[in-house]
């Protein structure tokens, strides 16, 4: 069944760790607002589930129940986590598999199923000729760690790594077995169509992003209020077979994150996604 969700990123947007800075193992990514007020604005506006960061759940390594508590009281589940790496230096990959391994038993250990990777690095002077092949093979051995602590795992393109547009997508996608999590708004900006997207790689996604485009400016827009097409792309999703989490994840906004979060519902709830079905 269709479930929708709304990222915490939105509150405060990402961030790192400061520890990153002197140990790739300790690099995480974070959201800079308060994950706790983010969870309750999320459950009153009327969503079921959320998306955090791996960094927002090492901040309540030590202390859980501070953050559990809030999913709880806000009856709100932890669906997934995001993780990334860069995958192409054969120097920091261990360090890097640490923390993706820290990064699964801390989802593991707050209710999460699902482990959202991104990354695949760009390397400053062009990427190297083997650069796909090293992705493909760090994302099937980070699927593998997360499906040691209980998850599954799948693969989200980005805007600055080195799958962004389609044709980097199929390159890695034969060399991959990792499952897909398509994001709307990354795979137009990077000159993919989400509709075709969806449905040539329907059997491999695990997940789903919802985002809408100004294409003219590359902002990030609360679903309807872009240039995408979300009825074909809603439509494809309905099609692929897919039937559980939608998660809205907006980057940043420029009013208040709750009022995008109502928007996207709203669209959502309008096109018959997150209503009771009458019997």
């Amino acid at each position: 069944m269709m479930r929708l969700g709304y990222s915490a990123i939105t509150w405060g947007g990402v961030v790192g760790t400061a520890a990153g800075v002197g140990s790739v193992a300790d690099l995480f990514y974070a959201t800079a607002g308060d994950t706790r007020h983010a969870v309750r604005d999320i459950a009153s506006v009327g969503y079921e589930g959320t998306e955090v960061f791996d960094g927002d759940l090492l901040a309540y390594a030590e202390r859980p129940d501070e953050l559990l508590d809030v999913l709880a009281e806000s009856r709100l589940e932890l669906v997934s986590v995001y993780t990334g790496a860069n995958f192409i230096y054969d120097e920091i990959l261990d360090d890097e598999f640490a923390k993706i391994r820290r990064a699964a038993r801390l989802a593991s250990q707050f209710g999460a199923k699902r482990l959202v990777i991104g990354g695949g690095a760009k390397r400053s002077a062009g990427a190297g000729l083997d650069d796909i092949r090293r992705l493909g093979a760090g994302l099937d051995r980070a699927a593998d760690i997360a499906a040691e602590a209980g998850l599954e795992a799948s693969y989200h393109p980005h805007l600055g790594t080195l799958v962004e547009g389609p044709e980097a997508l199929e390159e890695l996608f034969a060399l991959s077995s990792i499952a897909f999590c398509p994001d709307t708004a990354h795979l137009a900006a990077g000159g993919g169509d989400p509709v075709r997207l969806i449905s040539n790689y329907a059997e491999r996604i695990a997940h789903v992003h919802l985002k809408d485009l100004d294409v003219e400016t590359t902002t990030f827009l609360p679903l309807g209020e872009g240039d995408l097409d979300f009825d074909g792309i809603l439509d494809a999703v309905r099609a692929s077979g897919y039937d559980s989490w939608l998660m809205v994840e907006l980057d940043y906004f420029q009013g208040h994150p709750r009022a995008a979060a109502e928007a996207s519902l709203r669209f959502l709830k309008d096109r018959g996604f997150g209503v009771p079905v009458q019997p």
